[in-house]
């Protein structure tokens, strides 16, 4: 048997809807649950849709993250320009998508998977050698 709810409006104990909601409230779905955007009928999983980790200033010359951090349990600076932050929640494989941005220097930056619980950021110079500086990451796929 199948059951189907149908509001308009999710309001909380207080009284508050939509995108005020206090933080304190909290709505679960199960993993293949959607939502319709706004305005137009394409619908999107709200599971797979999420960035499931990310790191914000990742130092590479400091040997830390000094930025905000998301499913982050710890970071090896290994070596000149190369970090590899481990995740708290490991991915369901490893062919999950690493997006490295630039975080404030002026060296490119790159990204790429290393197992199901860790990544590798790093920065490179204009002469393509790893070279201390910032960059940011985050993590796209299915958890495990």
């Amino acid at each position: 048997m199948t059951s189907q709810l149908n509001v308009d409006t999710i309001v909380d104990k207080a009284g508050s809807s939509g995108p005020s909601l206090p933080n304190t409230t909290t709505i679960k779905m199960g993993n293949t649950s959607t939502y319709v955007s706004d305005g137009g009928a394409t619908t999107q999983n709200t599971v797979q849709g999420l960035c499931k980790c990310w790191a914000t200033q990742i130092d590479h010359g400091g040997g830390a993250i000094d930025g905000d951090t998301f499913n982050i349990a710890s970071f090896n600076d290994y070596a000149t320009g190369r970090g590899r932050p481990t995740m708290t929640n490991a991915m369901g494989n490893s062919t999950y998508t690493v997006i490295a941005t630039n975080g404030g220097s002026n060296y490119p930056y790159q990204g790429w998977v290393v197992d199901t619980n860790t990544f590798e950021a790093s920065t490179v110079n204009a002469s393509a050698n790893f070279a201390d500086g910032y960059n940011n990451a985050a993590i796209f796929g299915d958890l495990a």
